[in-house]
C-alpha cells in the first residue's frame, strides 16, 4: 500500500504510521485498504471474509447503496460494482441491469450487497423479494448468486449463513 504517511513494516502486511494521521485520513486508508482486499484476482472462498471490507466501504452512507461483486468460476473478484443507488431507507433494484453487468463482466457468479443506513444489518421483506427475483433473472443467464450481504454499522448479514438462498 503507497501512502505518504505510512511505510512498510518488518512483517509483510503490517505498516508503520511515519506522520500524525487524521481521522479522515484514517478512515481513507482503510477504505484504500479495504478497495484492495476487493480487487480483481482475490479469491473469496466464504462471504464473510469479505464482510469487514463491506462494512468499511458502506457503512457510512446515509442513504441505501446496491452494489455486486462479480465472480468468475474459481470465485476470483472480477470487479466490485455499485450499481444502485437510493434513499435513507430502499433502492430501486432493476434485475435486467443487474443481469447486464454480469454479463458484461462475463461473471460466473455474483455477491450482491447492500447497506442499512439505520445501522441495523437485519434484512427486510424487501430485501428477500428482490433478492429472489434477481436470483431467478440471474439464474436465466447461468449466473449464480453465492450470497446478499447486508451491511450495517451494527455488523453484517449473511442470506447464505440464514438459509436463505
Amino acid at each position: 500500500m503507497n501512502h505518504r504517511k505510512l511505510s512498510a513494516g518488518e512483517t509483510a502486511g503490517t505498516y508503520r504510521i511515519t506522520d500524525t494521521v487524521t481521522e479522515a485520513e484514517l478512515l481513507s486508508i482503510a477504505k484504500a485498504f479495504a478497495r484492495r482486499r476487493l480487487a480483481r484476482g482475490r479469491k473469496i472462498t466464504q462471504p464473510a471474509l469479505a464482510f469487514e471490507y463491506l462494512q468499511i466501504l458502506l457503512q457510512d452512507y446515509e442513504h441505501e447503496v446496491f452494489s455486486a461483486i462479480f465472480l468468475d468460476s474459481q470465485h476470483r473478484v472480477i470487479s466490485f460494482e455499485e450499481l444502485f443507488r437510493g434513499t435513507i431507507d430502499s433502492a430501486s433494484v432493476y434485475p435486467r441491469e443487474v443481469v447486464k453487468q454480469a454479463l458484461a463482466n462475463n461473471a460466473a457468479a455474483v455477491i450482491l450487497v447492500h447497506n442499512h443506513p439505520s445501522g441495523d444489518p437485519e434484512p427486510s421483506d424487501a430485501d428477500r423479494r428482490i433478492t429472489q427475483r434477481l436470483k431467478d433473472a440471474l439464474g436465466l443467464v447461468e449466473v449464480r448468486v453465492i450470497d446478499h450481504i447486508v451491511v450495517g454499522s451494527e455488523g453484517c448479514d449473511s442470506f447464505a449463513e440464514r438459509g436463505y438462498l
